[in-house]
């Protein structure tokens, strides 16, 4: 490896000044000098290999440096473009020059921004300038011998040298076309993820509704059985009125009106008047009844919140959740007269017939079924307590029972947004919904109201 001149010359020089007081010490005649002399040369020369050695292995670190900084820099996937104060290219990195299409030698020297396509020239020169002092960033692109490349955010920033002086500025750059269309891709995987959570949501709402259409359609039965069989009732009567008054009015005599009244029953017929009409306004009140709970069914966010009786609401709900489960289970109910909160009563008796249809599935294979269902005030709150003797929850599942789409039931039993929907609801409603274990074995679900106060 060829030495610097300058090192070689500075020992030289070293080596020509000990001589020459070497010299001046020979003239005095003694001969001890020259064996000085001889001495202080071989110590010359033994430094000067020294300073070689030490030379080749630093000139060596620092090829081997310069090697791995070139590898990095020819690794990177990114572009790298230095440039000088005016803008002119000093280096460039292997990605570069594939992406532009020329050569190191064609590039380095030519202005940067020439590079840029015309239309983003304009931005390209605010980054370019020298009188940008910050790190900034833009999204530009190349001309290539294709045309023009992918949308690339060019990064920009300030180059110093050993002073700590500016230098030149570092261009790097990074393609965002293949990035953007992975977002776009990702956002519509994620509107298409929310829009089928939200037809999931429906559909176990539906499903729910479902499950007590036989509830609701056996209530329903009872009073319209009642009202329509009272209207048949009601229907011959009249006729067998319309006969005898018929009768009175076309001038019939005594003992044709006696027969008359006689064989149309007509004195039994007007007592049974009354119990019959009160007998189908009762049934029509019990179905007003009914189409009322099934109005209360609504989801509507905008749908006012007021006081709700929410012993009575416990009980349709138990009626209906029984009904529609055909259960055989023994529900046991024990509600304190006036509870009190302050909700959506539709939105609330669906989590209650939510909470009791999934009491019912747990104690379906246990050989003493039991529900119980506790109402009371607990301070601020109104409390429903839903408990039975089934298997339980294990603890290690209790954190994950309010999860979308978590479920315990076998498949095709349930779709795990059940709960969900009902801690959903309980939250907007400012409440709280609780899994535990009660000492006597089994599930306990609590729900925990804001209590509506007059």
């Amino acid at each position: 490896m060829t030495k610097p001149d300058a090192t070689s010359d500075c020992a030289r020089g070293d080596l020509i000044a000990r001589v020459a007081g070497a010299d001046i010490a020979l003239s005095e005649g003694s001969e001890q000098v020259w064996l000085e002399v001889i001495r202080k040369m071989d110590e010359v020369y033994a430094d000067l290999l020294v300073y070689e050695a030490d030379l080749e292995k630093k000139n060596g670190e620092l090829e081997e440096a310069q090697n791995f900084i070139q590898s990095v820099i020819a690794s990177v996937s990114d572009v790298l473009v230095v440039c000088d104060e005016s803008g002119a290219i000093l280096q460039v990195n292997p990605a570069f020059r594939e992406l532009i299409g020329h050569s190191e030698e064609e590039l380095v020297g030519s202005p940067l921004l020439e590079l840029f396509v015309p239309e983003d020239r304009a931005q390209a020169s605010t980054l370019c300038s020298a009188s940008t002092r910050d790190a900034t960033s833009a999204e530009l692109r190349f001309r290539t011998r294709d045309g023009a490349s992918d949308l690339m955010a060019i990064n920009r920033s300030p180059l110093s040298n050993s002073a700590g002086r500016r230098a030149g500025v570092v261009f790097t750059g990074r393609p965002i076309g293949e990035l953007r269309r992975a977002y776009e891709a990702l956002h519509r995987a994620h509107l298409e993820l929310k829009q089928a959570q939200s037809r999931l949501i429906e559909q176990e709402k539906m499903a729910s509704l479902g499950r007590l259409v036989a509830g609701v359609a056996h209530e329903l039965n009872n009073p319209i059985s009642f009202v329509y069989g009272n209207i048949h009732t009601l229907d011959r009567y009249r006729k067998a009125l319309a006969r005898y008054i018929g009768a009175l009015h076309s001038g019939a005599g005594p003992k044709e009106r006696d027969r008359l009244r006689r064989a149309d029953d007509i004195d039994a017929m007007l007592a049974d008047l009354e119990p019959l009409i009160e007998g189908t306004l009762e049934g029509a009140v019990r179905i007003s009844d009914i189409v009322k709970n099934l109005r209360r069914l609504s989801f509507g966010a905008n749908t006012p919140r007021e006081k709700i009786a929410l012993s009575k609401v416990v009980e349709t709900a138990t009626q209906w959740a029984a009904r529609s489960k055909k259960a055989k289970a023994r529900i046991v109910t024990r509600l304190e007269p006036d509870v009190v909160a302050c909700g959506h009563s539709g939105q609330i008796h669906s989590v209650l017939v939510n909470l009791i249809d999934n009491a019912l599935d747990a104690v379906r294979d246990s050989d003493s079924p039991l529900v119980s269902i506790d109402a009371r005030t607990d301070g601020e709150h109104a409390v429903v307590e839903v408990a039975d003797n089934g298997k339980g929850v294990p603890e290690t599942l209790r954190s994950r029972i309010f999860e979308p789409f978590f479920t315990t039931k076998t498949v095709g039993e349930g779709t795990g947004l059940g709960l969900w929907i009902s801690y959903s609801i309980v939250h907007e409603h400012g409440g709280s919904i609780e899994v535990d274990a009660p000492p006597q074995g089994g599930a306990r679900f609590t729900l925990r109201l804001p209590r509506g106060v007059d």
